[in-house]
């Protein structure tokens, strides 16, 4: 078993930082967009095989020292009872705005509720401890599924959950609960099932200031962490949010993922520690060779070695070459410490 992506979660040292990167099963890649030419991406959610072969595409092409179970955040969320499609992103068929339509939310078990998903958690760590490569499992931040929970899609500027929050904070705060409970079940059940990392994407974390993060976001994804934490890994992905990493590390993940907007070593200073995953932008990934060549290094001299884990700064781009991918994964793949030269 390849163990470098695990062991740099837990702040181990390594040869070279392992790299892996969100969304690298998906819509980039050839052999994933005619897998769903068959079918919709609920279809390809819901099913143990698909999920699994989808989720094995980039290992089979690249040198990814992870792998990250094909799934959607939203996926647990329909036996909360919420009416769910995609479109091609999710819609909500009747957003959460009113205290009763919270109180009215389950807390699922998921062994009964997403039995495909654990299903596909078993099959993958089979077919990943012979390619030895460790499996990650993930799930959204109370906060960001939230977000689309009462905006009723991907909306940018989230006016409506802001309204909500502000004219009934307790049912609000009853929300993120609810999705606090419903989430670390989740994420628990993919580690009984085997994965052996998770990470907590927070993806609108970074639209709220300081004061609101600590409200919103940082006591749930604690709450989160708790519940997981010692058994495996858990890395925390709050996009947008490097105006307060001190913040963001009392979450206690063993891992915090970042952006772009500010270098690894200053995010390792102000983190106190805490190993560190992401930096790359994705929109390097439509550069020439020698640019996404030259980007990567410049990371890697920065960050290479010490408690970092190679990986963009957001999932990878629809339209992204596969072979710019190449790239960046040879780069990493090939980096030395300049002090062992």
């Amino acid at each position: 078993m390849n163990q470098r992506f695990l062991q740099a979660c837990r702040g181990e040292s390594v040869d070279r930082p392992p790299v892996w990167m969100m969304r690298q099963a998906g819509r980039y890649l050839p052999e994933y967009r005619a897998v769903r030419e068959k079918v919709s991406f609920l279809e390809l959610c819901k099913s143990p095989d698909l999920l699994c072969e989808v989720t094995l595409q980039p290992i089979e092409r690249y040198r990814f020292d992870a792998a990250i179970l094909f799934s959607d955040i939203m996926v647990p969320l329909e036996a909360m009872g919420i009416d769910l499609t995609f479109n091609p992103g999710p819609v909500i068929g009747d957003p959460i705005r009113s205290r009763k339509q919270v109180e009215a939310l389950r807390v699922p078990d998921p062994r009964e509720s997403v039995p495909y998903v654990l299903e596909g958690v078993r099959l993958l760590r089979r077919e990943l401890e012979s390619r030895g490569v460790p499996l990650i499992g993930f799930a959204g931040a109370p906060y960001t599924l939230a977000t689309y929970l009462v905006e009723g899609s991907g909306a940018k500027q989230f006016t409506w959950l802001g309204r909500f929050l502000a004219h009934d904070e307790s049912a609000g705060l009853l929300l993120l609960e609810k999705l606090t409970q419903t989430v670390a079940a989740y994420l628990e059940a993919q580690v009984d099932a085997g994965a052996q990392a998770v990470q907590i994407f927070d993806t609108w974390a970074g639209n709220l200031g300081r004061e609101e993060f600590r409200r919103y976001c940082l006591p749930f994804v604690r709450e989160i962490v708790q519940r997981i934490s010692g058994r495996v890994p858990v890395i925390y992905f709050p996009k947008g949010c490097s105006a307060f990493l001190e913040d963001v590390s009392e979450a206690g993940a063993d891992v915090v993922g970042i952006d772009w907007q500010l270098p690894v070593d200053e995010c390792w200073q102000r983190l106190g520690g805490s190993s560190v995953q992401g930096n790359l932008h994705p929109v390097t990934l439509f550069g020439p060779e020698s640019h996404v060549r030259s980007k990567t290094r410049a990371i890697l001299d920065v960050g290479g070695g010490r408690g970092h884990i190679f990986n963009l700064g957001h999932g990878v781009l629809p339209g992204t070459p596969v072979e710019a991918v190449g790239w960046m994964v040879d780069e990493v793949v090939n980096w030395r410490p300049p002090w062992a030269v």
